[in-house]
């Protein structure tokens, strides 16, 4: 499975995401740089290809695809995936105020989920697990779409125990069809926002005085060494997950 995201989104308080990207308007280019500025202060930022919220809802590290369109803001980046989503830096959550704003992250590589929803400035949810390191943040009140996870009622059918009453990515597409309206990988359903659709302009944005792409690099691949024998699961005709052992992978 390759389900990665990293976004977060602001809405009017009167009006859900979903409805507003389902009519998306075409990004502000004036709006959606000043947006992008001023969420990444102090990085050299530029132009870069256009995109769409399908294709780059997670970005590779030092780009970032944005929208700003009347009572909507869309960021993609990697920077946005945190082990914490409560730490999302405190002027990307200041400038919710009078709005909500969501953040919305997986990676299906060590199958971790991360959302958050704040209101008018106030974090009201926030969750963050992984079969791997457990649960690692629970605040707030789950909401109504994650009930039956909690309750039992998608477990994870797997040759092994698995650590987790359910597995993060499932919710994960259920949250982000409940938070944006649409889903990476998981079923297609009537009403859902069509990602492709919603248009994306490109940035670069670099860290002057972070570490190079070399560095990152090397990195990433001493984490995934210390990883330990990949589990992939595939998804079924009703939704769910089930996990297939290497003979099955064709």
């Amino acid at each position: 499975m390759g389900a990665k995201t990293g976004v977060i989104a602001y809405s009017s308080a009167d009006t859900p995401l979903p409805r507003l990207l389902r009519t998306p308007a075409r990004p502000g280019e004036a709006a959606t740089r000043a947006l992008i500025e001023r969420s990444f202060p102090g990085r050299h930022i530029s132009p870069a290809g256009p995109g769409n919220l399908s294709d780059d809802i997670r970005p590779p590290d030092d780009l970032a695809y944005a929208t700003s369109f009347p009572g909507a803001e869309v960021i993609c980046c990697s920077a946005f995936m945190l082990d914490h989503p409560s730490q999302l830096p405190a002027h990307l959550v200041e400038a919710s105020r009078g709005r909500q704003l969501v953040l919305h992250a997986m990676h299906s590589v060590v199958d971790w989920l991360a959302f958050a929803v704040w209101e008018d400035g106030r974090l009201v949810r926030s969750l963050s697990l992984s079969p791997g390191s457990g649960i690692i943040e629970n605040f707030g009140d789950p909401y109504a779409f994650e009930l039956p996870y909690w309750n039992g009622d998608h477990p994870v059918r797997s040759q092994r125990p698995y650590p987790l009453p359910f597995h993060p990515l499932e919710l994960g597409e259920d949250a982000l069809r409940e938070l944006l309206g649409f889903t990476v990988e998981g079923s297609i359903e009537p009403g859902d926002v069509d990602a492709e659709a919603v248009e994306l302009l490109g940035f670069t944005v670099t860290d002057p005085d972070g570490p190079t792409a070399e560095e990152r690099r090397a990195e990433y691949e001493a984490v995934v060494a210390r990883m330990g024998e990949p589990r992939i699961f595939r998804y079924q005709p009703d939704g769910s997950l089930r996990e297939v052992g290497l003979d099955e992978l064709g």
